[in-house]
């Protein structure tokens, strides 16, 4: 008998992106220095803008390839044949 796994539908992408997002809030310090340089020297925000944008794009394809590894990962596989004689149907033992 298989059971039906309960899932949660829709928004798993969304929440795994929001989690990964958190945790890899480091990989901002780039953008923060640009909007210090931003106030400082004068330059343009959108270097700013455009550092953030290229880290939630970078952990948004690292979330996409990271969900549709589990997804490959979660597929079973077809029955195969026993080829075991002790476990096949029919087994009688010498006695």
């Amino acid at each position: 008998m298989i059971m039906k796994k309960n899932r949660p539908k829709g928004n798993g992408f969304i929440s795994a992106l929001l989690i990964n997002l958190v945790f890899d809030l480091e990989w901002t310090i780039p953008a923060w220095i640009l909007l210090a340089a931003h106030f400082i020297f004068k330059i343009s925000i959108w270097w700013f803008v455009g550092a953030l944008a290229v880290w939630v794009i970078g952990v948004a394809i690292k979330t996409a390839v990271f969900s549709w590894l589990v997804h490959v990962g979660n597929i079973p596989d077809p029955p195969k044949e026993n080829k075991n004689p002790y476990s096949s149907k029919g087994y009688k033992p010498n006695k």
